[in-house]
C-alpha cells in the first residue's frame, strides 16, 4: 500500500494561508458588521424619517406669455416677475385653518380662497390662490410658511401692458382660467391657475402666446415643507406677436375722442392692415389681467359707458347717409339713375300719406348723383331707393360687407343689419313695409353698421372694389425657433362694379370734402374724399341740438380715404350723441389723416411719443 506524506514545510505554508484568509474574511465580517450598526444603529433614526417622510412633489413652472408689438417694434405687451402663492392640498392637515391663515395674511375673501381649493382636478398639482403678490404680501407669507404646510411662493412672469389703456380693446386682458374653461377642450392641456387670454387679441391667439409649462420635482418632508428641488422640465416662453397697428397713430385716434365716446378706425385699403383701432371709454388691462372681486366686477360692466364694450368691432349704429355711398354705386350699377338723372329736392318726399323730410328744409333744387352725394340729399336717395327696392340695396349693401361680419381677429365682432323681408319675417315675424325701404335708403330704420364695416366699406371704395379682410395681426416669431412667419393679406372679393362707377363716386367724395358737407376736413397736407353721416338717435324732434339731453343727441359719422389719387389710408371716426358729422367727427379724421401722412413721409416730423412705453430693438416691419 503506497502512502502519501507531505513535508513539514509546505504543511505550515498551507496553514498560515489558511488562517490569513480566516483573519481576511473576519474583518471584511467585521467592516461590513460595523457599516451596518453605523446605518442601522447610530444614523438609523436619520435614515428612517427620511424614508418615510421626505417625498417629492410635482410643481408645474408656469412659461412667460408671448410678447406683443406693433408695427413698428415697439412693446404693447410684456411681462414682469411676480410672485404667486400656492397650495399643496396633499400637505394640508386643516384646510379650514390654512384658509383662515392665508385670508388673514393676503386681505383675501375666505370663501375665494376656500374655491380656489375646491376647483377639480389632481391632488397631486398645488392650487394658485392669489398672484401679482406685492413683495411684502410674499414676505409676509414666507415668513409664516413653517407654520402652513402645503404652502409654497413661487416666482413667474406677469402680464403688463406698459401703456396702459392705450389699445386696450385691440390688446385685450389676460387672467387665471376659469372652472368653465377647464372642462373645454380646448384647454385639456391646462390646470387651475394656467393664464389665458380673455378678451381682446390675448384671447384670439392665446393658443400662440400662452408657451408651454415646464416641471421641477420639489423634495419635502412630512410638513410639506421644502428641501431641495430640481427642475425636470423648463418652460417654453410663447410665441411674439407683431400687430398692424402704429401706436403712434393709434395713440392719437384715442387721444381725438378724447372723453367723447365713439369709435375710430383706419385701414390701409391695400390689404386690409388695421393701422389704427380706437374705442372710448377705455379700460386698463393691467386692472383687469389682477382677479378682481365680485363686487369690483359688477362696478364695471355696470358702467354706463361700457367701458369693455369694443366699439369698433361691437357696437352697431345706423349709418345715416354714410349709406348713400354703396346706394349711389347700386343705382349707377341696376341702371336705376345715370349719372346725369336729376331729381327735384322741394325738402320732402311724399310717399302715400307721410312726406319724409330732407335734412335741409328748403331742399337742394335739381340735383344729379353728383350733387346729391355732395350735399347728401336725402331727397335724391329716398327717390332712387323706392325705384330699386330694398332686396337690390341689401345685395348691394352685402356686396360692401355690411350685415356680416369682417372676419376681423377679435372675438365676439358684431355683424350689424342690412335687412330684407326675409329677415324681417324670421326675426320679427312681421311683412316688409314700403316706406321701411325709403328710411333704409338713407341708413335709417333696420339698417346698422359697426365702425369697423364701415372702415372697410371705405377701403374698398378707395381700392376701386376691392375688398380685403381686415386684420390686425401680421406676423408670428415663434419662439423656439426664432422663425418669423409673415401672415399674408386676405381678399374677401370684389364688387360687382365697373372701374368708372368707383371714379365717379371718389370724384363726388373727394367734393364733398372741398365744397360739401365736410369742408371742415379740407387739408392742405393731403386730398381727402369722404362722406357725412348723422345718424338719428330717437324719434325726431324740434328745438335746438343744445336743449337735448345728450344722450338723446345724433350720432357724428365721418368716412374717408387718402390721398384721392392713390389712397393709402381709409379712416372712420365716429362719435356718439355729438350731432352733425361735419362739425363733430371730420375734423378728428381730418388730423389722423394728416398724422399718418406726415408719419410715412420719407421725411417725417417728429411726433410725440408713447408715454411709459418702450422701443424695442427694431425687429418690427417698416414700410416701404
Amino acid at each position: 500500500m503506497l502512502s502519501t506524506s507531505y513535508p513539514e514545510t509546505e504543511f505550515g505554508d498551507l496553514h498560515r494561508r489558511l488562517f490569513a484568509l480566516r483573519v481576511g474574511l473576519l474583518l471584511v465580517v467585521g467592516l461590513l458588521g460595523l457599516r451596518l450598526w453605523h446605518l442601522q444603529i447610530l444614523e438609523g433614526p436619520y435614515y428612517r424619517d427620511l424614508s418615510e417622510n421626505n417625498r417629492t412633489r410635482q410643481v408645474l413652472l408656469e412659461p412667460a406669455r408671448g410678447l406683443i408689438y406693433d408695427r413698428n417694434g415697439l412693446l404693447l405687451a410684456n411681462n414682469v416677475s411676480s410672485f404667486s402663492v400656492y397650495v399643496m392640498l396633499e400637505d394640508v392637515k386643516d384646510r379650514e385653518v390654512l384658509i383662515q391663515q392665508l385670508s388673514e395674511l393676503l386681505g383675501l375673501d375666505p370663501a375665494l380662497v376656500r374655491k380656489k381649493m375646491a376647483i377639480k382636478g389632481s391632488k397631486l398639482l398645488p392650487r394658485k390662490i392669489k398672484d401679482r403678490m406685492t413683495l411684502r404680501d410674499a414676505t409676509l407669507v414666507e415668513s409664516r410658511r413653517l407654520d402652513m404646510p402645503g404652502v409654497m411662493i413661487q416666482v413667474e412672469s406677469q402680464r403688463n401692458y406698459p401703456g396702459g389703456l392705450i389699445a386696450s380693446h385691440i390688446l385685450g386682458y389676460v387672467g387665471e382660467i376659469s372652472a368653465d374653461q377647464l372642462e373645454k377642450p380646448e384647454f385639456d392641456d391646462l390646470h387651475q391657475g394656467s393664464i389665458v387670454g380673455q378678451y381682446g387679441i390675448e384671447k384670439s391667439y392665446d393658443r400662440h402666446m400662452r408657451g408651454t409649462a415646464g416641471q421641477k420635482n420639489v423634495e419635502v418632508d412630512a410638513l410639506g415643507h421644502e428641501k431641495k428641488s430640481s427642475v425636470v422640465d423648463k418652460p417654453q416662453a410663447g410665441n411674439d406677436l407683431y400687430l398692424t397697428i402704429d401706436a403712434r397713430l393709434q395713440k392719437l385716434a384715442e387721444d381725438l375722442l378724447g372723453e367723447e365716446q365713439g369709435a375710430i378706425v383706419a385701414l390701409d385699403p391695400n390689404n386690409g392692415d388695421i393701422l389704427a383701432m380706437a374705442s372710448r371709454p377705455a379700460f386698463d388691462p393691467n386692472v383687469l389681467s389682477r382677479e378682481l372681486t365680485s363686487k369690483q366686477w359688477v362696478e364695471i360692466v355696470q358702467d354706463e359707458g361700457r367701458p369693455l364694450n369694443n366699439r369698433a368691432s361691437q357696437g352697431q349704429y345706423p349709418p345715416g347717409s354714410t349709406f348713400k355711398i354703396p346706394m349711389a354705386v347700386a343705382a349707377l350699377e341696376t341702371k336705376t339713375m345715370s349719372p346725369s338723372s336729376t331729381v327735384h329736392c322741394t325738402g320732402g318726399y311724399q310717399f302715400g300719406r307721410r312726406l319724409y323730410r330732407d335734412w335741409k328744409a328748403g331742399g337742394h333744387g335739381y340735383v344729379d348723383l353728383h350733387e346729391a352725394l355732395v350735399h347728401s340729399c336725402d331727397v335724391y336717395f329716398y327717390s332712387i331707393g323706392q325705384r330699386m327696392g330694398i332686396d337690390v340695396m341689401a345685395e348691394f349693401g352685402k356686396d360692401f360687407g355690411l350685415g356680416r361680419p369682417t372676419g376681423v381677429e377679435l372675438p365676439s365682432e358684431r355683424s350689424g343689419i342690412m335687412p330684407t323681408p326675409a329677415w324681417k319675417q324670421k326675426v320679427k315675424r312681421e311683412s316688409w313695409l314700403p316706406g321701411e325701404t325709403i328710411s333704409a335708403a338713407i341708413g335709417q330704420g333696420f339698417v346698422t353698421v359697426t365702425p369697423l364695416q364701415m372702415a372697410s366699406m371705405m377701403a374698398t371704395v378707395a381700392n376701386d372694389g376691392v375688398n380685403y379682410r381686415p386684420r390686425l395681426v401680421r406676423a408670428v416669431m415663434d419662439r423656439a425657433t426664432g422663425n418669423l412667419q409673415e401672415l399674408p393679406a386676405v381678399p374677401r372679393g370684389k364688387v360687382n362694379a365697373k372701374p368708372e362707377t368707383f371714379r365717379i363716386i371718389k370724384s363726388a367724395l373727394a367734393d364733398v370734402v372741398t365744397k360739401g358737407t365736410a369742408t371742415r376736413a379740407k387739408s392742405s397736407v393731403v386730398t381727402i374724399g369722404g362722406k357725412t353721416g348723422t345718424a338719428q338717435v330717437a324719434a325726431l324732434r324740434t328745438g335746438p341740438e343744445e336743449s337735448i339731453p345728450k344722450k338723446f343727441r345724433d350720432h357724428a359719422w365721418f368716412v374717408a380715404f387718402a390721398p384721392v389719387e392713390s389712397p393709402k389710408i381709409a379712416v372712420v371716426v365716429l362719435a356718439e350723441h355729438m350731432g352733425h358729422g361735419g362739425a363733430a367727427a371730420a375734423p378728428l379724421a381730418k388730423e389722423l389723416i394728416e398724422a399718418y401722412m406726415n408719419l410715412t413721409a420719407p421725411t417725417p416730423v417728429a411726433t410725440s411719443g408713447l408715454s411709459g412705453m418702450i422701443l424695442d430693438d427694431g425687429r418690427g416691419f417698416k414700410d416701404s
